[in-house]
């Protein structure tokens, strides 16, 4: 038996520019990166591979979370059915991952928890987290910065709005992601997805600007690798 929030998703705020809803870390980024893969036409030169798990917020345990080898077992079953003479590490070595993950918004109610100068805000697009972690950088994956180029260039050239965030200031906010374990593969990996007002809260709120940036950020780095 689960217990959630009763109250439906609706618009929020004098424009109706935001939804509010229950859970939408991390369904938000669920919804738009399973849109953004639905989207895609044409034939693609490189493998797109869209994998959903859950228990992120537990460790990601189990046969279902990120820590399970259900990504390895897909792509051996994947590449014994095609004429794939890659070896399975070596693949995952050569390929490149967005953990899709929500930040968190600044709260104009608890600014204190923020580095504002580094922090996201609502409306100004879809959030790229170059690391994650608590007290800093403790149990953090930390994108290169030459992925972290290559991802703002495939940004910048669609005129997808974007913005940089980290997690709170250092003992004050902090949190993870399944980023770590991608990395853990070898993987070029960074965190990107819309941020959050009231993270963690009954009634979470995002912008609609900021989803629609995620979707479009989503989809063209799927079509950035197949052109």
């Amino acid at each position: 038996m689960e217990i959630v929030p009763a109250l439906k998703a609706r618009d929020a705020g004098i424009d109706k520019s935001m939804v509010a809803a229950y859970g939408q870390d991390d369904r938000v980024c669920a919804f738009t990166q399973l849109k953004a893969t639905l989207d895609l036409n044409g034939v693609f030169k490189e493998t797109i591979v869209s994998c959903f798990v859950d228990r992120e917020e537990i460790g990601s345990d189990g046969d279902t979370g990120a820590k399970s080898n259900f990504l390895e077992y897909f792509l051996e079953e994947l590449m014994d059915r095609s004429a794939f003479e890659e070896k399975l590490n070596r693949a995952l070595i050569n390929s490149k991952a967005i953990s899709a993950d929500v930040n968190a918004a600044v709260n104009p109610l608890y600014k204190e928890v923020h580095e504002e100068q580094n922090a996201a805000y609502l409306g100004k697009g879809v959030v790229l987290t170059k690391y994650t972690g608590a007290r800093g950088k403790y149990l953090a994956s930390e994108a290169h910065a030459e992925y972290v180029g290559w991802i703002r260039k495939i940004l910048d050239e669609r005129k997808i709005p974007w913005q940089p965030g980290l997690l709170g200031k250092v003992d004050e906010g902090g949190g993870g992601t399944i980023a770590k374990y991608l990395a853990k593969r070898g993987m070029q990996v960074i965190d990107m997805g819309p941020p959050v007002l009231s993270m963690h809260s009954p009634y979470e709120i995002t912008s609609k600007a900021d989803v629609y940036s995620a979707y479009l950020a989503y989809k063209a780095f799927f079509e950035a690798e197949n052109k």
